[in-house]
This record gives structure tokens, sequence and C-alpha cells, in this order.
């Protein structure tokens, strides 16, 4: 039976505002299956959070590098990207009744046979990519890249505006390499040969 519950018992997804009053546990299926309001939504664990449409520039930020990255993609041959409408089931990632949406994501060439094209995505993208809004805070979006982690997202981008930083996290590590505008974005093992200097997502 479902039930309603207004908050979960700790801050299961700090990044976003739970969504109080909501049935409970929502599934992927019932996230699908929202109506558009404005906001965009995801499932953790079955709560329902929501986080407001983003401003320009973290609009144009997002745009700049999904340019820079899917040409390279394309390119390359490397495989494909899903922009921020692309929800990613970790249902089956040991992550129940939990689906996120990356600002950016990328899937490797050889798991895209393997994805049945009609259906929500029930893999961890290799790439995650996620632009900070103004009150979404390094410990807050540092958990949200735990989860792309643990589900087995190989690099995770987290860009952040408003201090013009992107916070590079990877497997296994507790901490992320916080890189500035004097550095650049590396795809390493994941997107060799990619590049892209931080200054040019915040002209």
């Amino acid at each position: 039976m479902t039930a309603v519950r207004a908050t979960p018992p700790e801050p299961i997804a700090p990044w976003a505002e739970i969504v109080p009053n909501t049935p409970y546990p929502l599934t992927v299926a019932d996230l699908l299956n929202r109506p558009d309001d404005g906001y965009r939504y995801e499932v953790v664990e079955g709560f329902l959070v929501r986080m407001a449409g983003g401003k320009p520039r973290a609009l144009f930020i997002t745009n700049r590098l999904y340019i820079a990255l899917g040409s390279f993609v394309a390119e390359q041959g490397l495989g494909e990207m899903t922009g921020a409408d692309g929800v990613y089931d970790l249902d089956n990632l040991g992550q129940p009744n939990t689906g996120l949406l990356p600002d950016i994501g990328f899937i490797r060439a050889d798991v895209v046979p393997t994805i049945d094209l009609d259906e929500v995505l029930t893999i961890a993208p290799d790439v995650a990519v996620e632009v900070a809004s103004n009150n979404q805070y390094r410990p807050a979006m540092g958990r949200k890249a735990q989860r792309y982690l643990k589900a087995g997202t190989r690099l995770v981008w987290i860009v952040y505006p408003q201090w013009q930083t992107v916070d590079v996290w990877s497997p296994g590590k507790q901490k992320p390499m916080t890189l500035g505008v004097t550095d650049a974005l590396s795809g390493g093992e994941v997107l060799p040969g990619f590049t892209y200097p931080i200054a040019r997502l915040f002209i």
C-alpha cells in the first residue's frame, strides 16, 4: 500500500527540496508520468524531490559544455549524450526507487547497443555533469556525486558558477579534486583526449 510520508528520516537528497505530502514510495515510473509544472523532479529511494528550473548563467554554462563534449564524443565515435531530461533509473544498481537527472550524461559506445531505446535508462552514465545553482552547496552536491559513483559512474563533474570552480569526483576518492579557471577539464580514461579550459565555461 502506498502511504503519504512528508519527509524522509534524514536529508536523503540535500541538493533538492523534498516534495511534502506526496505518496511514498514513488517509483521511477511514477516520476516519468508526472505532469510538467516547471520544476525538475527526481525520485530518491522513493521520495519525490524537486529543483527549480535553471537561470540563464547555469543554462549557458551547461550548453557550452554539452556542445563541446557532444562534438568530441560524436567525432570520436565514443558513444551517446543525454541532456537535462535524461532519467537514469538506478533501481537495479543498489538504489531502489531512485531516478536521477544529470544536466549532462555520457554513455560509452559499447553500452549503447544494450539499451532499450523506448524505455527509461536502467544504467548509470559513464560521465555525469551537474551545474549547481546558487543555493546548491558542495556538501549537498557531493552527496549526489557519491550516488552516481555508487551506481557505477566513472567520472562526475560538479560545476559551481558562483565560484567559477569544478569539483571532479572519481571512484574510490572520498573527496573531489577542485579545479579553477586556470585549469582544464580532462576526460581521463573515460573520454581519452578530451580537454576543455574551465575559463571558457564562465565567459
